[in-house]
């Protein structure tokens, strides 16, 4: 593989201009494709085959109920010791349904004193309204004719607020993406100390995302996604595409203060740099299309939305790159460094990354403990972990919605958020009958208020009934009321043949919750799994990718302790913008573990390839560490602190599933680059010493040899090179004389091994 992107870095190098504007093309054909073919998203989520899902089906054949159009709840509250039964406030809701009526895209408005929606205490009421479009059809104009129409009413004195799907827009994010790429920006600056090797990787990030968001516009055309899946391609997109041309670019640099000429700089930092970039890449797409076998269409369309972003990633920093690097060519480099090109670099004093190695190393038992006690501690939140969907009580406490969901459930009951729908089937005899049972049965339930009369349809075969709980929608005694309902179903059927489900937003989030919870564990075995096997392939041993697994699963449970403490128990929630708190998006631990995964990968990768390889190459354990963390850790340490401030850019959106996931990635990131991979690693393998690389025979034999590391491409180059430096006559053998090994002051081997093979410093990152 590495030989192969060597010829792949030259010939970007070479062909720059074509290679450029094939990209160029590549973009503006994406581009026309995203302003032609693009369609609505969705912030709905069902999942097929569901006993709610399956019944929005029979409500929308049988009864005519659209259950995927938008809809909006307009509050009317009466202020001092008004009642909205007095002669001024009824007309002045009376002006606001006709208003109402009136707006683009509605199909009716229930009037709050016909449909009896007004609260015993006569201080609040309702008007529910309903369009003929999704909520994604619908335009930030027609939502400000929705407001605009029932405000006419706060001419009387009433408070009115709005809530439903049609009040729901997405955030544009922009805010989060400007700081990330301006944090990004200064960390390669003080990196690199070059703007144009600075500007390079920001550029094809851009490039980057751009193409996965043009993707993503022409797949809504085809699709139903989610109006989270652009922000998530975007935050992850943008992280790994920076990261990606970091080492590519950092690689290049070295080669050129080596004294290679730019084109074959070019090449060797692709056949080395690249081919890590390929198996981090390849780590997270992975993990990310993965999510498919959780059977959840919303969170495979996620997944395989940000995976086909990483994928463009990939690709630009293996030609965009070089190409890119083929312009700006030395001046890449500082002017110090340019003018040193070639010249022998003393080592100077030690750098950070070798210190720190040298200094774990020194205490790493305590540093293992040190190291393992604070991620035990971040994760012990972790243990009170509850899961559910957003709605309207997890918006912020001065939005319209929070306040309208707070005035509902102060005026009708916590349950009236969160009714729950019937669905009664007979299509043997007369539905009537068995509906009228099903609510005297459910009428009796604990946790119940009230159970409306049945609605039947024309053909008499399909009744829907309204279920009002005493309890909010996503508390556990609305749970349990769902599953006490369902527990009946079969009675019903015995007694009349009619079939009983249940279904709404309330019931669908439940088996939205349900089906995540349990396909959690099964997505856990296959990702550690997968981790276990591909760190086998590139390490060559079965205790570092044990080692790195654990790691993984140290950074997941420490992420999930930080995101319980911060957006569920409410910890500095004043500090991270958190406007309410409550149970995590349902969606967050495995769209967390899948991202998290394939990151923690990367680092993996990057700092202990180079470690593998001074052991290959007779370094003694300990000193193998130090020089490995010496050359990665620079880098790693770049890469890991842009990546959290793209992560961390994306808390000031107003989405909840994007604010949550970002800080979640964030703290995940920070503990597994730092605590893990830069301390608990070097502390383990140091333990383990030689065991650590140890790998059975016939298991060598068996797994194919992906030369991540670019030893391969190592030994052919030094093979090109050796004929032309052989003399025309072999000069008389002379006695062997041991040379004495040069060390730094740090006491290591480090300038040994840089110095015994000056063709191995090609593989390093």
């Amino acid at each position: 593989m590495a030989t192969l992107l060597y010829r792949l870095g030259r010939f970007s190098f070479r062909r720059r201009g074509l290679v450029t504007a094939l990209w160029l093309v590549l973009l503006a054909a994406v581009g026309v494709g995203a302003a032609t073919l693009s369609g609505p998203t969705s912030n709905a989520f069902t999942i097929p085959g569901t006993e709610s899902s399956q019944a929005i089906t029979v409500l929308r054949e049988k009864m005519g109920v659209g259950a995927d159009d938008a809809s909006a709840q307009v509050v009317f509250t009466a202020g001092d010791q008004a009642r909205l039964t007095d002669p001024a406030q009824r007309a002045a809701i009376a002006e606001a349904v006709s208003a109402l009526r009136a707006a683009p895209h509605v199909a009716q408005v229930g009037d709050p004193f016909q449909s009896q929606t007004v609260s015993p205490d006569q201080r609040t009421a309702f008007a529910s309204v309903a369009y003929a479009v999704a909520p994604g059809d619908l335009t930030d104009g027609d939502r400000q004719a929705l407001y605009a129409a029932g405000r006419t009413a706060e001419d009387a004195g009433l408070g009115v607020e709005f809530g439903g799907t049609a009040t729901q827009q997405q955030s544009a994010g922009g805010a989060a993406e400007a700081i990330g790429i301006a944090v990004a920006a200064f960390i390669l600056l003080i990196t690199f100390g070059s703007l144009v090797a600075a500007g390079l990787p920001l550029l094809t990030a851009l490039l980057g995302v751009g193409f996965g968001m043009a993707g993503i516009q022409i797949a809504t055309g085809f699709f139903d996604l989610s109006t989270s899946t652009s922000a998530l391609a975007t935050m992850l997109g943008l992280a790994v595409a920076i990261d990606y041309a970091l080492f590519v670019v950092s690689r290049f640099r070295h080669e050129l203060a080596d004294g290679h000429d730019p084109e074959q700089a070019a090449g060797r930092a692709v056949g080395t740099a690249g081919s890590a970039v390929v198996f981090a890449g390849l780590t997270v797409i992975i993990a990310l299309v993965a999510l498919s076998v959780t059977g959840i269409p919303f969170l495979t369309a996620m997944g395989v939305a940000a995976a086909g972003t990483v994928a463009v990633a990939v690709a630009i920093t293996l030609s965009l790159v070089p190409a890119l690097l083929g312009f700006a060519g030395t001046r890449i480099l500082t002017k110090d460094n340019r003018k040193g090109i070639g010249r022998h670099r003393s080592p100077g004093t030690m750098p950070m990354g070798g210190r720190w190695a040298r200094g774990v190393l020194r205490r790493r038992v305590p540093a293992l403990l040190v190291a393992l006690g604070l991620a035990g501690v971040m994760a012990v939140p972790a243990l009170d972990l509850r899961l559910a969907l957003p709605d309207d009580s997890t918006a912020a406490a001065d939005s319209t919605q929070r306040k309208a969901y707070d005035q509902l459930s102060s005026g009708f009951g916590a349950g009236f958020n969160g009714p729950l729908l019937l669905v009664v089937q007979d299509s043997l005899g007369d539905v009537g009958t068995a509906a009228e049972q099903a609510r005297q049965t459910v009428s009796r339930l604990p946790d119940v208020v009230v159970v409306t009369p049945p609605t039947i349809n024309p053909a008499r075969d399909t009744a829907l009934l309204t279920v009002v709980p005493a309890s909010g929608p996503s508390t556990q005694a609305t749970k349990d009321l769902v599953a006490a309902i369902r527990d009946h179903a079969p009675a019903l059927a015995s007694s009349t043949g009619a079939d009983l489900a249940v279904t709404g937003a309330t019931a669908v989030n439940i088996d939205v919750s349900d089906k995540l919870t349990a396909a959690l564990i099964p997505y856990l075995a296959i990702v550690v799994g997968l981790a276990f096997v591909l760190l086998m392939l590139v390490f060559r041993s079965v205790l570092v990718p044990l080692k790195a697994t654990i790691g993984f699963l140290i950074s997941v449970a420490a992420a999930f302790g930080a995101l319980v403490a911060v957006f569920q128990w409410g910890w500095l929630a004043d500090l991270f913008g958190v406007q309410s708190t409550g149970p995590i998006v349902s969606v967050m631990p495995i769209f967390l573990i899948g991202v998290l995964f394939g990151l923690a990968m990367d680092y993996e990768v990057f700092l202990v390839t180079r470690t593998r390889e001074e052991y290959v190459h007779g370094a003694s354990p300990d000193d193998a560490i130090i020089t490995g963390t010496r050359h990665g850790a620079r880098v790693v340490t770049a890469a890991a602190l842009i990546m959290i401030s793209v992560f961390a850019g994306f808390i000031l959106t107003d989405d909840t599933i994007v604010k949550s996931l970002g800080f979640a990635l964030a703290v995940g990131v920070a503990v597994d680059a730092f605590l893990v991979r830069m301390t608990i690693v070097p502390a383990v393998l140091s333990l383990l010493g030689k065991a650590a690389w140890w790998l059975p025979r016939w298991l060598d034999r068996v797994l194919p040899d992906v030369d991540v590391e670019g030893e391969q491409l190592t030994h052919r180059l030094a093979a090109e090179q050796l004929p032309s430096q052989q003399a025309p006559a072999a000069p008389a053998p002379a006695a062997p004389v041991e040379e004495p090994t040069p060390t730094c002051e740090c006491g290591c081997h480090c300038l040994s091994a840089a110095d015994r093979a000056p063709e191995r410093e090609l593989v390093s990152v």
